[in-house]
């Protein structure tokens, strides 16, 4: 067994360390290892493409040191080589950004070949080395660590990212992986930026079209044509994330108002209202991504009823039940809830109107506690027709909102 193993400490742990962030989880290298000498210290082997174990106490994962090269298009296409004489330094040269590439012994101190300490104290992403442009993963990455710690993408880096678009790179990441990374993005700090990466590359275009076909299409007279659908929608996704909404909520605002994008008129009839061709955007968008059900149903009811929960003071009581119906308010109002939540996002995110309160969501939520209150099992009781009763138990709900207002809604 070999007893001149190395470990060092590396990645995120160290970068979050050093930016006097919470450490979540902590990834090892092994230097001057092999699977044997793992197996003899209790560890459990758990990679499939290359020799990744778990600590028997921690259950942390240590990876054997490594260098990949390039087979195929992806961002699997690598052959992995993990030998006891691959050094640290060349272990962290594969790696993606610099504030990555740094690692720290056991006695505490840094080893930083690719001078990621420094690009931290500026907050620049900056890739280790030309090898970036083989994994098209990192294009997103590089928009999610924007997102999360508002540095700036290094010029000579943007240009390799750009490259990987214009060469047909980024078009081989898979559905899951998008999803992961966007849904990793939203959550960010301002995930805002995380979109503003991808287009300043070229790549929002490619990986999520709707929202790209956003920028430049101006809006409505009456919503702050001042700014344009592109730009509302990432001041609608950050005010979610300031009030530190659901990732289901967060897809919904960024998605709400797709329809009002500069779609093909082969993908969509011109002639369909912008709302139902949200709908329709979200459904090809989520099944192309494969987003989870919960996000996109959330979504698709944001899209269709926006506009009418914007307005809801002006609605008749026969409408306002039509919606609860439709966004099954009986039985899911958390998922209601979240709905306002996505609308409040949408109604403050226009320039000047930052703080301003959102009156519809405490309105709708008391129509529907008064409507929920309605006693549906009374009802069918004295109902003789069992057909009628449906018809009945809707005409006591719609009197419960009129007796709360005070008078019959318009």
């Amino acid at each position: 067994m070999n007893s001149e193993l190395k470990i060092y400490c590396v990645g995120g742990a160290v970068r979050d360390q050093l930016l006097g962030l919470p450490v979540q989880d902590h990834d090892w290298v092994v230097v001057g290892g092999t699977p044997e000498d793992m197996a003899a210290r209790g560890y459990q082997p758990v990679g499939k493409d290359f020799p990744v174990f778990l600590h028997p106490d921690t259950h942390e994962e240590y990876a054997l040191a490594r260098t990949e090269r390039k087979t195929s298009r992806g961002y699997t296409g690598f052959a992995v080589y993990a030998a006891p004489d691959v050094t640290l330094e060349q272990d962290l040269s594969r790696r993606d950004f610099t504030i990555n590439a740094i690692a720290q012994a056991a006695d505490g101190s840094l080893i930083d070949p690719y001078n990621g300490i420094a690009d931290l104290r500026v907050g620049i992403l900056r890739h280790v080395s030309p090898a970036f442009s083989e994994d098209p993963v990192r294009i997103l990455r590089a928009a999610r660590f924007a997102a999360r710690f508002g540095f700036t993408i290094a010029p000579d880096t943007l240009a390799l990212m750009r490259d990987m678009v214009n060469n047909g790179e980024v078009d081989a990441l898979v559905a899951e992986r998008v999803w992961q990374e966007l849904a990793r993005g939203l959550m960010e700090k301002k995930p805002s930026r995380f979109f503003e990466t991808l287009r300043s590359c070229g790549a929002l275009a490619r990986i999520i079209p709707e929202v790209d076909a956003l920028f430049g299409v101006p809006q409505p007279p009456k919503h702050h044509p001042e700014i344009d659908c592109g730009i509302h929608t990432m001041l609608v996704i950050d005010d979610a994330a300031l009030h530190d909404y659901e990732l289901e909520v967060r897809f919904a605002a960024l998605t709400h108002d797709l329809g009002k994008g500069n779609t093909p008129k082969d993908i969509l009839p011109r002639h369909i209202g912008h709302e139902l061709r949200s709908v329709e955007l979200v459904k090809q968008l989520s099944q192309r991504l494969r987003v989870p059900g919960e996000c996109r149903d959330l979504a698709l009811l944001a899209a269709r009823y926006h506009g009418d929960i914007h307005r809801a003071k002006e609605l008749r009581a026969e409408t306002i039940i039509k919606l609860f119906q439709s966004a099954d308010a009986w039985r899911r109002p958390e998922r209601f809830t979240q709905l306002l939540q996505a609308c409040s996002s949408d109604a403050r995110g226009r320039t000047g109107h930052e703080n301003d309160a959102y009156p519809q969501e405490d309105y709708l939520l008391q129509l529907l506690a008064v409507a929920r209150a309605v006693d549906a099992g009374e009802i069918a009781k004295q109902c003789a027709n069992s057909s009628a009763i449906a018809a009945a138990v809707q005409q006591a709900r719609i009197r419960a909102i009129e007796a709360l207002v005070g008078r019959r809604v318009q």
